[in-house]
């Protein structure tokens, strides 16, 4: 096996531990990885979908086990999102616009919630035509970039008040997971350019979305979930606006 490759499984594993962590797929991380090692960019868009969908499965289990699940919050956002990210899917659109844009939201948000740790707030269900609204966006944007729309639906959840930090995090797990067999639905043509290595990158992913989303589950606390957060969507900016 190459270093190259090597390299690459390691690196997936990496971004997977940390993302599941928060509920995340870790598309916007898969997506850096491959960036980074130069992998050719009609490979990384479906790749980085498809690695999604095991560790976004794995996250899901993990917390919908916990108890850190609410149907009542996640709906109205997945009826909007999922066609939406069917259609974003569809529309390719160019590279430094939706990085730029999808990188400057991420450091706000990272920020914002760096700001905020220690604050104590009472939460409080959305109204259903916002979370309507917010759906159809998040789906839009992630079917157009290539993510699940967790690194979108997480933040806002935090940042409006609409939910706890596990709870946010096991909804989001489950938004990615609809939302990236959206995306991929709608750019199904590009699924056969995977490469041959693709079964070694899902067994990194599987493997690191275990291990972080039983951490993130079980044995981290809120506060220590809401740093990791900020430190993924930092992470996520700096990759988007710069590489």
């Amino acid at each position: 096996m190459e270093p190259i490759t090597i390299l690459i499984i390691l690196a997936i594993f990496v971004v997977a531990v940390l993302y599941s962590s928060v509920g995340h797929g870790g598309a916007s991380g898969y997506l850096a990885v491959m960036a980074f090692l130069a992998v050719a960019p009609e490979v990384t868009r479906p790749t980085a979908l498809v690695l999604n969908l095991f560790v976004a499965s794995i996250a899901t289990y993990q917390f919908y086990r916990a108890g850190h699940f609410s149907w009542s919050l996640f709906w109205p956002f997945a009826v909007t999102s999922i066609p939406f990210a069917f259609i974003g899917g569809m529309i390719k659109l160019p590279t430094h616009v939706y990085k730029t844009v999808l990188g400057l939201v991420l450091l706000f948000a990272a920020f914002r919630l760096a700001w905020s740790f220690s604050k104590d707030v009472e939460i409080k269900q959305p109204q259903l035509w916002i979370a309507l609204i917010i759906g159809a966006a998040i789906g839009l944007l992630s079917g157009l970039v290539g993510v699940g729309g967790g690194i979108f639906l997480t933040p806002v959840l935090l940042l409006m008040n609409w939910s706890e930090t596990k709870t946010a995090a096991g909804n989001s797990a489950l938004f990615i997971l609809v939302n990236s067999a959206a995306g991929l639905a709608g750019n199904y043509a590009q699924v056969s350019v995977l490469p041959p290595t693709v079964w070694f990158w899902i067994a990194a992913a599987v493997t690191g979305g275990l291990v972080g989303s039983l951490l993130g589950a079980k044995k981290f606390n809120s506060l220590m979930l809401r740093r990791v957060l900020a430190a993924v969507l930092l992470f996520a900016a700096v990759k988007l606006i710069f590489v």
